[in-house]
């Protein structure tokens, strides 16, 4: 018999060191994500929904994005600087027969938000998912080589970002809709070159817990996705070529995840197959322990 898709990923020993300049392009990458949903059986759990995603000109947002156009929701993506991979999300998006509106947007800017969430109203006529997934990390060997600088625009992007849209966006959620977030095992775990990446982290998985109960009396859902190693651009383009190098080795199945992989979770969350699910932090870790 054929090997299935996942049986043919790429393991770790076969992931080769690739150093790219922030913000890394996906398009530049050597070893290619697997994001196109090729393999994804959409049964139309989003018909209807009007969805704004945050970072998904490339990586986990990208095929997040694409998911959600194939279960029938018209989508708004915003990114802050890779124009290209932006316009190939929405190719992509647009071949899955979807709608997809393209906003250049940074997080950190309250105003910017609210521009956005109104720009997705006005195109869509509504809006009832928000995903809050733009992030940045960047490795430090050295804790000595964190600056101030550094850790105050991750914890301006990773957090501050996800309540700016979450601000924005309720005024526009009512009873069914949902709100999910991105975490990270890091942020249960640690990471020792990551420290202010996998605080912002743990401030998510808690944002998205206590959100969730001030939330629950109007029925809108909150919950967070927490990847393992996901082969996306953040890694040649933040971590040291040696990590880069057999990325995701640490795991029980022996290699990295997929963008595509992670995607099928965030439409559990946002449809109404995860109605009893609020607070909840959904692992897709490849067998990645939060004590490990």
């Amino acid at each position: 018999m054929p090997k299935s898709r996942q049986e043919s990923r790429p393991k770790s020993k076969d992931i080769k060191g690739q150093k790219l300049p922030y913000p890394a392009r996906q398009s530049d990458m050597k070893q290619q994500p697997d994001s196109d949903l090729s393999n994804y059986k959409p049964a139309g759990k989003l018909k209807g929904k009007v969805a704004i995603i945050t970072g998904a000109d490339s990586g986990i947002g990208r095929a997040v994005a694409i998911a959600f156009a194939m279960e029938g929701a018209a989508v708004a993506i915003t990114y802050n600087k890779n124009d290209g991979d932006a316009k190939t999300t929405r190719k992509m998006v647009e071949d899955k027969g979807g709608k997809c509106l393209v906003l250049r947007s940074d997080v950190r800017d309250p105003k910017a938000c609210r521009a956005a969430v109104k720009r997705t109203v006005k195109e869509f006529g509504g809006l009832n998912i928000l995903v809050n997934n733009a992030h940045f990390q960047m490795a430090q060997k050295k804790f000595e080589d964190l600056t101030e600088e550094q850790f105050r625009l991750t914890f301006e992007t990773n957090i501050f970002g996800y309540f700016y849209m979450v601000k924005a966006a309720l005024p526009h959620l009512t009873k069914g809709d949902a709100i999910v977030n991105t975490g990270s095992i890091v942020g249960l775990s640690g990471n020792p070159m990551l420290i202010d990446y996998t605080a912002t982290k743990g401030a998510v998985h808690a944002f998205t817990k206590s959100l969730a109960l001030n939330l629950g009396e109007r029925g809108i859902r909150v919950n967070c996705v927490v990847p393992g190693p996901i082969w996306t651009p953040n890694i040649p383009g933040t971590m040291p070529i040696e990590e880069v190098e057999h990325f995701g080795h640490e795991v029980a199945l022996a290699r990295p995840g997929q963008p595509e992989e992670l995607a099928p979770a965030y439409v559990l969350l946002a449809s109404s197959d995860g109605s009893y699910m609020t607070g909840a932090l959904v692992e897709v870790t490849g067998g990645r322990l939060s004590s490990g």
